[in-house]
This record gives C-alpha cells, structure tokens and sequence, in this order.
C-alpha cells in the first residue's frame, strides 16, 4: 500500500477534541480519522504558509474545477458555476438554511437515529424536528413512506433534512428511493437539503448516489450540502459548499450565510480543497479500501467474540452502528461502564434520536492496531458489565 494507515499518530496535546480524555483512554467516538491527511494537501498548506502573507481570501476558479471534475468524474454530476457556493461547513449550511426557510414553529422533518447536530439545528433556533424514524427490518433500515407522507402533508412541514448517505446506519439510499422522495417532496412543497458530507466514504464498488442526480424533481425542491472535509480528514479546516440550481432557493440560502458569517474561506480551506478533490484520489481510494477492511474485521470480531452485540451491516461511512440491547436497553449506562471500566469512549444511540436507543456508534477510521485494541476493550468491558 502506498500510503501507511497503520500508522499510529499521537493526537493528544494538539487539542483534538476526540482525543481530550484520560491519558489511557481510547476515543472512538468523534467522527475524525486518525491517518495524516494526503501527502498533496500537506504539501499544498506548507506552499501556503511558506508564501507567509495570510491576508483575507475567496473561492476561485481553481477551486470551482476542483468540485466540478471530481464529482462529473467520479459521479456523473455535472455542477453549474452558478450552482455552487462556499460555506465554512456543513453545520453552518443546515442551521442557516433552517433559519432562511422556516419560521419559528415549522416543522422540519428528519429520519433517526440520524446525525445528532440535526436535532440542534432545528431546536436552537425555535423549530420543531419531525421525527420520521427509519424502519429497521431484517438488519437494514428503510424509509418510512407512509410517515413520511403523514409528515410531509402538515401545512407546518417546510423543510427535510437527508442524511444521504446515512450517518449512522450506513445506508447508501438507492436512485430509487431518492427520486421516489423527491417527487414526494415536490408534491407538498416541502425542501430537501441534503447533507452528502459522507458520500465518498463507501466501498468501491458502489458509489453513493447523489440526490440531485436521481430526478429533475431533485434539482427543483433540493440542494445539496458537500465538502471533502471528511472523507480526507480536513474537519478543522473547515470547507464546504452548497449546490443549489433552484434560484429562489438558492438567493435566499446564500443570503443567509452571508448574514450569519459562514460565507467567507479561511486562508487553508480553497488550497485544501483543491489539492484534495484533483491531486489526492488516489490516498482517497486507498484510505477506503483500508476503512472497509477495518469494518469486516470489526463485524466479524463482533460475530465471533460478542455474541451478546450485533453490528448493523454498512455501505458507506467509517462509523459501525452496534446493537447492544439484548444486554441493556438503555445504552448511556453501558457506554458509561465503558468508559470507566476499559477506557473505551464509544457515541451513545440515544444521542441520534427515536431508534437510537439500545444501540452505540463506534469510530473505524484508524490504525488496524488501534481498532483491535478497541475491539479487546469492548470485548472485556461487556463481560464485566454482564457480571454487575
């Protein structure tokens, strides 16, 4: 393998929010890699800092091809210059978009256990989160079409938020789902954004479908929010951008995070955004054949060695959801005893909604090494916990 993801990097004392605990403790919780960024973006912030002006900066030209060719290339979408603008993230997008196109009161739907920061999007800022919750059947969640169309159909209903594909539970959402919600959608007036920061994080051999490629009623009713942040591990860079060919929607969105401050690059996030999406494909494809194998191990150990768990089989993303409810209903005492036991930090299920609870997310994307030693702890920790 070209690059070395068995690499261990020491994180602590950079102020990792992941890895902020005891000094034995094991994070595996917060949703970043543990493998350095692609030799090219690394190379593409030195130029940067070694210019050593850091003056005020913008999306260019470069930076608009970076996206077009990667996602035409990879995906078969074809981004308009238009289209496309930047944002400081994917949070920032959500909560702006939430507070642009809806009133205090709407209702904005999403579908847990889903993506925990959703929840504080819509809640802060006055609104009500719909919970449509994923139908779990035989080991594979689904949407929930008659309560989808029960939601959508309240004149309160303005907005869906989509996790595609979905954190936590690793669905990839087919072309057919995504165009059948669409034209749902569009039926009720209501948007859909749709959050893809997790799209390149799947197998290779099958893609995640981008929503606005499953139908014209996509591009009519949704805008997409995408960054390569991470998939090649740039969270605290902080890039992003929003494709949004409807322009009502588009005017209002972009008014918006100019008004909340979110529009504007740092110094870093164009260089890493280019040097990410045309020069570091490669470390991407290997970073997500290593993360898969990572994710086979981690089922199989869990099949062979913790019975009493079950992991829920995933397409896309670095996280494993695990179903601990045959040990404990209720996981926040489980995770707790974890934590405190074998120093093993792992995301709490309840934490991402209806449907959540009795389950835990652990976080693959590290050292084969790092993900054994986790795995032990798990292992060790839920028989001293059956043993209370």
């Amino acid at each position: 393998m070209k690059y070395d993801f068995d690499e261990l990097i020491d994180r602590r004392q950079t102020g990792s929010i992941k890895w902020s605990g005891s000094p034995n403790e094991l994070p595996m919780w917060v949703a970043d890699m543990d493998f350095k960024a692609a030799p090219a973006i690394i190379e593409a912030l030195r130029q940067r800092i070694d210019h050593g002006v850091f003056g005020y900066t913008e999306p260019d030209e470069d930076w608009f091809n970076a996206y077009h060719d990667y996602y035409l290339d990879v995906h078969n979408w074809k981004i308009d210059k238009g289209s496309l603008i930047f944002a400081t993230g994917v949070v920032p997008i959500i909560s702006s978009s939430v507070r642009k196109l809806t009133a205090v009161g709407d209702n904005v739907v999403v579908m847990p256990p889903v993506y925990n920061i959703f929840y504080n999007s819509i809640v802060n800022n006055a609104r009500k989160p719909l919970e449509v919750p994923l139908l779990l059947q035989n080991g594979v969640y689904e949407m929930d079409w008659e309560g989808l169309e029960k939601a959508f159909s309240l004149p309160e209903t303005k907005l869906l938020i989509l996790c595609n594909p979905h954190n936590p539970v690793g669905r990839i959402w087919s072309k057919e789902e995504l165009a059948r919600l669409a034209k749902l959608a569009k039926e009720h007036d209501v948007i859909v954004l749709s959050d893809e920061i997790h799209g390149e994080i799947t197998t290779l051999e099958k893609p995640y479908v981008p929503f606005y490629i499953s139908c014209e009623e996509a591009k009519e009713i949704g805008y997409a929010a995408i960054s390569p942040t991470k998939c090649f591990n740039l969270a605290g860079i902080q890039t992003a951008a929003m494709v949004i060919d409807n322009a009502e929607i588009r005017a209002k969105v972009d008014r918006q995070i100019n008004t909340d401050e979110v529009a504007e690059p740092n110094v870093f996030a164009v260089p890493a955004t280019i040097a990410a999406f045309r020069d570091s494909r490669d470390w991407l494809n290997q970073m997500r054949r290593y993360v898969f194998d990572n994710r086979a191990y981690a089922e199989r150990f869990i099949e062979e060695k913790i019975k009493d768990l079950k992991a829920i089989r995933g397409e896309a993303t670095y996280l494993l959801w695990v179903d601990c409810s045959s040990i404990s209903s209720d996981s926040r005492p489980l995770l707790k005893f974890l934590r405190e036991s074998v120093e093993l930090r792992l995301s709490d299920g309840e934490e991402y909604g209806t449907g959540g609870q009795g389950f835990f997310r652990m976080n693959l994307a590290c050292p084969r090494s790092r993900l054994q030693d986790g795995l032990e702890r798990l292992a060790k920790g839920i028989e001293l916990f059956k043993k209370q």
